[in-house]
């Protein structure tokens, strides 16, 4: 017979139980994660067979390293490294391993490497409005895909899922200073293309990144 956990039951109680060979408290862990492993999957690794594959495999092996969890970071934490992990896994089976590393090294992982926007424009409506349109998701989604494996990951895990800043380098093995840069660098090129997307064509302002100049004081020769 099944026991049925409390919904108020803790994550670190949950695996607690389930290290102790608890398998009902084990089942509840999983269903408590297993729809955030998956749309967070869903959001790296794009296609719905992979992410149900990366899930399953997440779950599998969360089960068999059950007693290496050391209770350093929190539960969603380490189960997020876990399903990253296997997403990343997945890709470069796919891709080369260049292409999506996530590598702290990275040149880019500097503010001064920051991209400039190139299509500045008043959005045509309020973001509220804008978040209630089923048009917006999907745009969103194209544009997510559209990033680098390695700014998308920081995204999803920091904006979509709620991890911290501590949390999500923690997960990917980064530190805390490259996941502001990459979260800062994704932010602006999502930014960017919701703006075009959205933005009203008769207000975008031309931008000058290598000599910005103020406007003018006096237009067409006026005293």
């Amino acid at each position: 017979m099944r026991v049925s956990f409390s919904s108020e039951a803790s994550d670190l109680d949950l695996l607690r139980s389930a290290k102790g060979g608890d398998y009902d408290a084990f089942t509840a862990l999983v269903d408590r994660f297993r729809p955030r492993v998956y749309s967070m999957s869903r959001r790296i690794v794009r296609q719905p067979a992979d992410a149900e594959d990366v899930t399953q495999q997440t779950f599998l092996s969360l089960i068999e390293h059950l007693e290496t969890f050391r209770e350093e970071s929190s539960v969603a934490t380490w189960v997020f490294r876990i399903a990253t992990n296997h997403a990343l896994k997945l890709l470069r089976r796919q891709r080369t391993r260049h292409e999506i590393a996530l590598d702290i090294t990275d040149s880019d992982d500097t503010y001064s490497s920051l991209p400039h926007p190139d299509y500045i424009a008043q959005w045509q409506d309020m973001p509220d409005v804008l978040a209630q349109r089923a048009e917006t998701a999907a745009i969103l989604n194209d544009a997510l895909v559209g990033l680098n494996e390695k700014y998308r990951v920081v995204f999803v895990l920091r904006d979509l899922e709620g991890l911290s800043v501590k949390e999500t380098a923690e997960a990917l093995e980064l530190t805390e200073s490259a996941v502001k840069v990459r979260l800062l660098r994704a932010r602006l090129m999502l930014r960017e293309r919701m703006t075009r997307a959205f933005g009203d064509e008769s207000t975008r302002v031309i931008s000058n990144h290598n000599h910005p100049t103020a406007a003018p004081a006096n237009e067409g020769g006026k005293p």
